[in-house]
């Protein structure tokens, strides 16, 4: 169950707001906890300096570290000064995404928030290479902030997937139903808590290359497995009908609609982390659909999902 108190802030290096680590002193302020600021750094010039000797550049990188250390502490500042318990970790490392999952790893954290940008003219948000990696790779859910003010009034969607294709997608649906409640009420007073689930139509060239196939026949029998799907999760956590939704279309048009129409704040996914070729053929619908939000998104591994980075004996 969601009781996110060891959470962990990876630092945007490239501005001074810090949004996620706003968001981060929002959530222990009401539930108590302790936060992380981490931020790795890496400068290729100082690896190809061949003039310097190992112990010089060893002494240039520390330079730099403790520079940014310096400016973090600045960027925390008043949350210190406030009594937010904030621990300031700056690392020099090559792959910020093996740092950050790294520190997840070493210091036990049960949530890692990092802040994502908004596309001005759109509106919607734009991942980063980091942000994919993160959202793959990271052992603990995933918590993508956008830079502004949580909505008044913001609602909780979680998006669940009721199809039958795959049995592992019941068991993470109830996962994400119990621990978006779960951290509802952890952090905020009273939130709307809405289900959302979107099934595809009938493909045109299937009724052209079948004559007999009749598509209205097809998508009132999905709609219809999708809706008694949906009445057996709400009831078992005693959510209201009015509160769930199903939508003809696909998941990367109908979810962010509904975001806007719900005013959410944020959005909860279940995310398998497929990488490589499985990635590649398969396709991860959360990365369809994200592309598309204006809002936080909250994403969330199934139980016994293994993490594919490793930690350092050294690290250990």
């Amino acid at each position: 169950m969601a009781n996110y108190q060891n959470l962990l802030v990876a630092i945007d290096p490239s501005q001074d707001d810090q949004p996620a680590l706003r968001r981060a002193v929002y959530i222990v302020q009401r539930s108590g906890g302790r936060i992380k600021a981490f931020l790795p750094i890496y400068d290729l010039s100082y690896e190809m300096t061949t003039l310097l000797s190992p112990e010089e550049a060893s002494a240039m990188r520390k330079g730099v570290t403790s520079q940014r250390t310096a400016w973090l502490k600045q960027q925390a500042h008043y949350y210190l000064k406030a009594g937010i318990d904030i621990e300031i970790k700056v690392v020099w490392h090559n792959r910020p995404y093996e740092a950050i999952i790294q520190e997840v790893i070493t210091g036990e954290h049960d949530l890692l928030l990092k802040m994502t940008h908004k596309h001005d003219k759109l509106g919607s948000l734009i991942f980063t290479p980091l942000d994919w990696q993160l959202l793959r790779k990271c052992p603990c859910p995933v918590w993508m902030v956008k830079d502004q003010i949580w909505p008044d009034q913001g609602s909780i969607l979680v998006a669940v997937n009721l199809s039958n294709e795959e049995s592992y997608h019941h068991e993470l649906n109830l996962k994400l139903v119990r621990e978006t409640q779960a951290l509802a009420r952890q952090i905020m007073p009273d939130p709307e808590i809405h289900l959302v689930s979107a099934y595809p139509v009938a493909p045109l060239n299937i009724a052209i290359e079948l004559p007999d196939f009749d598509p209205s026949v097809y998508n009132h029998a999905l709609r219809g497995q999708h809706l008694i799907s949906m009445k057996e999760l709400r009831q078992k956590f005693c959510i209201d009908e009015k509160y769930t939704h199903i939508h003809e279309g696909l998941p990367e048009s109908v979810i962010p609609e509904m975001c806007d129409e719900m005013n959410a704040g944020i959005v909860v996914f279940g995310i398998l982390g497929r990488t490589g070729l499985s990635a590649a053929f398969l396709g991860n619908t959360v990365e369809h659909v994200i592309d598309h939000l204006k809002c936080d998104l909250l994403a969330i591994k199934p139980d016994g999902f293994a993490c594919p980075v490793k930690v350092a004996k050294e690290q250990q």
